[in-house]
């Protein structure tokens, strides 16, 4: 008896010793990250807006990034806000660097290709998108399906149909998801849609958002015509992707993609999934009746104007009345509203709600609320807070891959208020308002909007 139970005892200890050796992809399934394990993130697109969320991730504790992939070495962003140099290497270096203080000889991966990082590098947990937009969903979709969790920069993906698939395989695979629209975590767009849904301003018939931003290059007519040589260290066909190819020209890249509609989405598509949120989240705005984008300017088939406005009709939506929203950029805005100061004025970037009962005025972005006049705001008795708060765009994303609970912009919501955005580029590039029939996904009786709503992707680079 003692033999036998020395022996069971025996077998049961190498049986527990066996298992905690079994990588937590095969106990937990793919997108398994333990509570106690770090997140293993790696970045596809190594320009400004990667290392901008690269940078704040190297905050966490929990988080370790551990591969980097772009077609481009390096570039430099001194000509942009961002400043330094993006491209893999460089912010490969910077990752090294930082972890390298705690961990000498830490060695982050490089990868010309993404796919060739995502069958090599078996431990990345999580895929942070910072690529052009016509990459968006092409790398969303390939990372999901490898079971890796996904942060992808707005706008969501490049056209409605992407939006939609996208939405439907992060359900599919189950993974957390986040787009980046980082307004939608901060305090002041709950309260913004707390005081609304407390009826601050009574039924909102009538919502503004607006930006100042425009096109990046001012001087741009049209595609660019002289054809100098591929740097080295760029894989232009890489770059290009599931577009249809063009000559490399520096006009393209680094940032300046936004402006050409092959790659980027204009101003509206920069900068709507962050000052459209408040209205969309606040007023439950899935799915307009119309919409109607018109150019401050002449319109160019190939390039974003340097301006735009876009009318949204919305319908009854629950106890909520019919809506209009416009959307302005370009330093185009509404008219300021009467209730403010006399030397006051509209901001650069804001969202204005009109109501029955007031108005009420935000900053962009998911900014601070204000009723009009501001006297109204300090004698407002503020309703309790039922829309849960953001330990922070990044960190509730991190939380999800950990699970917890979903982030504030995953991609269900996230793709709704992407299509939102995409809508006005149908509208724009048609030169047509566009009388939406969301369930088929047609503007109805505008057949050449459909080559817009979903593109056609290169051979070999399908989004499937």
């Amino acid at each position: 008896m003692k033999t036998t139970r020395r022996k069971f005892l025996g077998s049961a200890a190498a049986s527990v010793a066996a298992a905690t050796i079994v990588p937590r992809h095969v106990l937990g399934g793919p997108a398994f990250v333990p509570p106690s394990e770090k997140v293993n993130v790696a970045l596809v697109g190594a320009g400004g807006q990667g290392r901008s969320n690269i940078r704040i991730l190297l905050r966490e504790a929990d988080v370790q990034v551990v591969a980097v992939a772009d077609p481009i070495e390096q570039h430099s962003l001194e000509s942009f806000y961002y400043r330094g140099a993006g491209g893999r290497l460089p912010v490969k270096a910077e990752i090294e660097k930082h972890y390298g203080e705690k961990t000498p000889n830490f060695a982050c991966a490089d990868y010309e290709d993404f796919r060739v990082m995502l069958e090599k590098e078996k431990a990345i947990d999580a895929v942070l998108c910072g690529t052009p937009d016509h990459l968006h969903a092409y790398v969303s979709v390939r990372a999901m399906r490898a079971g890796k969790h996904v942060y992808c920069e707005k706008p969501l993906t490049h056209n409605v149909w992407e939006a939609r698939h996208v939405a439907k395989v992060a359900q599919e695979t189950g993974v957390a998801t986040q787009m980046g629209n980082q307004g939608h975590s901060k305090e002041g767009i709950r309260q913004t849609c707390e005081w609304i849904w407390d009826g601050a301003i009574g039924p909102v018939r009538e919502a503004h958002a607006w930006v100042g931003a425009t096109r990046w290059n001012k001087q741009l007519t049209g595609l660019p015509t002289d054809t100098p040589p591929v740097p080295a260290g760029v894989n232009w066909d890489l770059w290009i992707g599931p577009r249809e190819p063009v000559p490399y020209n520096p006009a393209y890249t680094p940032v300046t993609w936004r402006d050409f509609w092959a790659f980027g989405s204009g101003a509206i598509g920069d900068f709507g999934c962050h000052d459209l949120d408040a209205a969309m989240w606040a007023l439950d705005l899935a799915e307009p009746q119309t919409i109607e984008a018109r150019p401050a300017g002449n319109m160019n088939a190939d390039i974003g104007p340097h301006g735009e406005m876009c009318y949204y009709e919305f319908g009854p939506r629950g106890d909520k009345p019919p809506v209009k929203v416009t959307w302005y950029d370009g330093g185009l805005r509404p008219p300021c509203p009467e209730e403010l100061p006399e030397a006051a004025a509209l901001p650069g970037r804001g969202v204005l709600f009109i109501g029955e009962k007031g108005k009420m005025l935000c900053d962009g972005a998911g900014g601070m609320p204000r009723l009009l006049p501001y006297e109204k705001t300090s004698e407002y008795k503020r309703p309790a807070e039922t829309i849960p708060r953001s330990k922070g765009h990044h960190r509730d994303w991190i939380d999800a891959c950990k699970g917890g609970p979903p982030a504030g912009s995953n991609f269900s919501y996230g793709a709704k208020l992407a299509e939102l955005v995409l809508l006005a580029i149908v509208s724009l590039r048609t030169g047509k308002k566009l009388f939406w029939d969301s369930a088929n996904m047609k503007a109805r009786g505008l057949d050449e909007a459909d080559a817009i709503l979903k593109e056609q992707y290169r051979k070999g680079w399908e989004v499937a």
